[in-house]
């Protein structure tokens, strides 16, 4: 069994730039893909993106490429995802999810799952 626990958000004004960071428990996690979601209010959740156990392979969700990046530290046992240039638009809950297979881009693919941090971004 995997634990995440999401840190990192906050309050950034547009054009600003948050640093989202997910620490894991088990010592299986180097064995697994991650990905982090998110979810504004009202909306469904929706994939930003995913890294393999290796951290050789990224992806991205085409409305955050270019501006976010994801990594990983499996000595560390954390995720983290580098936000710039952030948008109004990127107002959410974000969430750390450790993948069990399928398509990275679907909630249902993964089988853990954080609590979530808020990032809330102003115009």
């Amino acid at each position: 069994q995997v634990q995440l626990v999401e840190s990192g958000g906050g309050l950034v004004q547009a054009g600003g730039s948050l640093r989202l960071s997910c620490a894991a428990s088990g010592r299986t996690f180097s064995s697994y893909a991650m990905g982090w979601f998110r979810q504004a209010p009202g909306k469904e959740r929706e994939f930003v993106a995913a890294i393999s156990w290796s951290g050789g392979t990224t992806y991205y969700a085409n409305s955050v490429k270019g501006r976010f990046t994801i990594s990983r530290d499996n000595a560390r046992n954390t995720v983290y995802l580098q936000m710039n240039s952030l948008k109004p638009e990127d107002t959410a809950v974000y969430y750390c999810a450790a993948h069990r297979g399928g398509n990275y881009y679907y909630p249902i693919s993964y089988n853990y799952w954080g609590q979530g941090t808020q990032v809330t971004v102003s115009s």
